[in-house]
């Protein structure tokens, strides 16, 4: 902690940091994929983890030069970050990274330089993914078109990457077909051209073919797919050397998905044998949402044959692999907040007992010096003696009323410190509340599907599927009334917040209100779409509103604006 390292020099600092770094590579080897998997280690393990990384990035303001080092160590913070799925604390370490770059520059070598060419493209996407993340779409934006300014004159396949991400943000965040297009074809020429056996060609190319999905254009698509299927097949990844797994079954599912869409059973039957025989020689290395997708696919292509009870096994299959991949990812992001909040709470609570401890040493020592001036006043002034006494238990008197007023400071701060902390508690678990309902969302399309099913089941079999189905129906049937009790304690919790609200913008609807609400508590959209019933697109039309009516100009954030009320 700074309160603790302000009294070191640079070389103990810089030992004290290789230390840890030491102690952080032997428990955390770079090298082990492990290493960015939550699963692969304790709590214990890896709360040591976040401690030990904190104090290295409180030791580097006190380090002299070694400017790599520090600019490594921002850089390895915002990769651990992300890959850990934590948005904010990744665009914190990333603009840390930038900031010292600049101050740093002119202290680097020439290789150097060159090495953190790659480093910084990389952090611009990254950090531009992550604001996107937390719906920051115009700092999203500001970010990709600064990634693409910078690759422009680079050499190497930086540029039609960088290309590629904004035309991502177009088709992702903004919902804008054209403009996303545009982007990918102008990567993808670049690409062509310079890097046809670069895999980002495949990446591109599927990105094109799924706009032209959505468009309707399934014609133009499927040789896109087609063309990805034998490209991921024989194209090993550039870093690892190895078969990029998760995109050729991707890119094999969606091929078998065209030829269900122009209606062409016998190639697609084809396409999902080769999809199958690939999926079982690589079974041992597949993940659990490759296996998903190989499900889906199955279940459309059983439908399309008009194989109802094998639709039906299969579509079971689904539910269950989605089940535990949701349990396990909803698990995994639990603990690791837990624990990343533990940490900053013990880093907290240290710094609060140091300041305490030197702000009692301060009290003591003008204690000692008012003794001292007493006593050089007793000896010097002997006619003054009742007077100095007098002033003594004067001072004495002031310094125990001022402690009390501290000790009652003190005690109120606690007790406003632990309000904070049940308020933010509650946040969370509204939060948790609103993620539970945009799932229920998911399950009645489901529920949709397996209608559609037992519509077209046998007469023998539909009682026993319809059986099955009024059970599923009474288990979620609980859940019915989770809208309207998430928006009644959602409306008690921020009372305080809609009455400061009302009163500078009297002509928000409750509706605006309740939006506002969600955004302060940095619900994602999706979710928030999901509790309001709406589309994202309707979701982008009311967040517009809102902005007018809040009167806030294109440069001013909305969500920073309402979360900083």
């Amino acid at each position: 902690m700074f309160s603790q390292n302000e009294n070191l020099s640079s070389e103990e600092a810089l030992m004290q940091f290789q230390k840890l770094q030491s102690e952080i590579n032997l428990e955390f080897p770079e090298d082990d994929i492990k290493t960015y998997q939550r699963k692969s280690f304790s709590e214990n393990q890896l709360q040591s983890y976040l401690s030990k990384h904190f104090q290295c990035l409180d030791l580097l303001p006190h380090i002299k030069g070694n400017y790599a080092l520090k600019l490594d160590t921002y850089l390895h913070s915002g990769n651990w970050f992300y890959n850990i799925g934590f948005s904010q604390q990744t665009i914190n370490s990333y603009q840390k990274f930038f900031k010292k770059y600049k101050e740093f520059e002119s202290h680097l070598t020439s290789s150097e330089k060159e090495k953190y060419i790659e480093m910084r493209n990389y952090a611009y996407s990254v950090l531009a993914e992550s604001y996107a993340k937390l719906n920051k779409l115009d700092s999203a934006k500001i970010t990709h078109l600064q990634n693409i300014e910078f690759s422009k004159t680079l050499k190497g396949i930086y540029y039609p990457s960088a290309l590629n991400n904004y035309g991502l943000y177009f088709y992702w965040d903004k919902k804008d077909l054209s403009n996303a297009l545009i982007y990918f074809n102008k990567a993808y020429e670049i690409n062509q051209d310079s890097f046809p056996k670069h895999t980002l060609i495949g990446s591109i190319r599927d990105n094109i073919a799924d706009i032209y999905t959505d468009q309707g254009f399934v014609v133009k698509a499927l040789p896109l797919y087609q063309s990805n299927f034998s490209f991921y097949q024989k194209t090993p990844n550039e870093k690892t050397q190895k078969i990029d797994l998760p995109r050729l079954i991707s890119a094999g599912a969606q091929l078998v998905r065209s030829h269900l869409k122009l209606n062409q059973i016998e190639q697609a039957e084809q396409a999902f044998l080769q999809l199958g025989e690939l999926a079982k020689k690589n079974e041992l290395n597949l993940s659990d949402s490759s296996k998903l997708e190989i499900l889906k696919t199955e279940e459309l292509l059983f439908l399309s044959q008009n194989k109802i009870k094998e639709a039906y096994a299969t579509s079971k299959k689904v539910w269950s692999l989605s089940d535990s991949i949701l349990t396990a990812s909803k698990r995994a992001d639990t603990k690791w907040r837990n624990e990343l909040n533990n940490v900053t709470l013990d880093r907290v609570a240290l710094n609060f007992k140091i300041e305490r401890l030197q702000k009692e040493n301060r009290l003591k020592n003008q204690r000692l010096k008012w003794w001292i001036i007493t006593l050089i006043l007793s000896i010097g002034i002997i006619l003054l003696t009742s007077l100095v006494l007098r002033r003594r238990q004067y001072v004495i008197n002031a310094k125990n009323k001022q402690l009390l007023a501290e000790k009652t400071l003190e005690n109120t701060s606690l007790k406003v410190q632990k309000l904070n902390s049940e308020i933010k508690s509650k946040e969370r678990d509204l939060t948790d509340f609103a993620l539970n309902l945009s799932q229920n969302q998911e399950w009645a399309e489901l529920l949709a599907q397996k209608i559609e099913i037992l519509k077209q089941s046998p007469t023998k079999e539909r009682s026993a599927l319809l059986d099955e189905l009024e059970n599923e129906v009474k288990n979620k049937i609980t859940f019915d009334s989770n809208t309207k009790d998430f928006f009644e304690r959602l409306d008690k919790l921020s009372d305080s917040f809609y009455s400061k609200l009302t009163k500078r913008f009297p002509n928000l609807s409750k509706t605006e209100i309740r939006l506002c609400s969600l955004i302060r508590l940095k619900i994602d959209s999706r979710s928030i779409a999901s509790l309001q019933n709406i589309t994202l697109a309707s979701l982008n039309t009311s967040r517009y509103r809102l902005r007018k009516k809040l009167h806030l100009p294109e440069d001013v954030d909305l969500d920073q604006f309402i979360q900083s009320m």
